[in-house]
């Protein structure tokens, strides 16, 4: 199925000037460097800018989906429940909202990601130093979508490989500090028995007969 027919495209607000970060207050927005080549999110990174008003379709929300449209890697992000309030969608990151009825916010976000979308982003990619992927180009992507129970299910074992693969990575991580350590308290133990000053050996006449 066709993207454009499982859910709309559209293009995230375009800033004419530059967003000027601030602390408390103003928006909360979401840009391109806050999608990893993984396609998830860190919500707690996400900055606020200096805005009076943006228009409210440019505002993402719990369910909806961005897809980062520039740079190295072109994947596809789904916004959960962790995101507390709306977020500007800020160019050149995509807001797609699908038909609930179709297809599923994570399923969608998963497909993009995969090699058969991806080979499709190769071969459409426009741009020199800067990789770009267009609208007309996410709209002719052709995506295999099965029933939605299934793709909930996919999206699942998606979610339990993924924590598995932590999971080890970390496991991986503590082994490695815990030789290195042993490593370290051998080499200091040796070093301070090596240190130790050789007790001197006094040499003493034979008996004469």
């Amino acid at each position: 199925m066709l993207l454009s027919s499982i859910c709309s495209i559209s293009p995230g607000f375009t800033a004419r000037s530059r967003l000027e970060p601030t602390d408390s207050g103003g928006v909360l927005t979401i840009q391109l460097r806050d999608i990893e080549q993984d396609g998830t999110v860190d919500i707690t990174r996400m900055s606020r800018v200096v805005m009076d008003a943006a228009a409210e379709k440019y505002f993402v929300h719990p369910g909806d989906v961005v897809f980062r449209s520039r740079g190295d890697w072109n994947v596809a992000s789904a916004i959960d429940a962790a995101l507390s309030e709306p977020a500007l969608a800020v160019m050149p990151l995509f807001i797609l909202r699908p038909k609930s009825s179709v297809v599923i916010p994570d399923f969608l976000a998963w497909a993009i990601n995969q090699a058969p979308a991806q080979r499709h982003f190769d071969c459409e990619a426009q741009g020199g130093n800067m990789r770009m992927i267009s609208r007309s180009t996410l709209e002719t992507l052709d995506l295999d979508i099965p029933p939605v129970a299934t793709q909930r299910r996919i999206v699942e074992i998606d979610r339990l490989a993924r924590q598995e693969r932590q999971l080890t990575l970390d496991l991986a991580e503590k082994q490695r500090q815990i030789v290195t350590r042993r490593l370290v308290d051998l080499a200091e133990n040796l070093g301070k028995h090596l240190d130790k000053p050789r007790p001197r050996i006094s040499k003493t006449s034979g008996n004469r007969k």
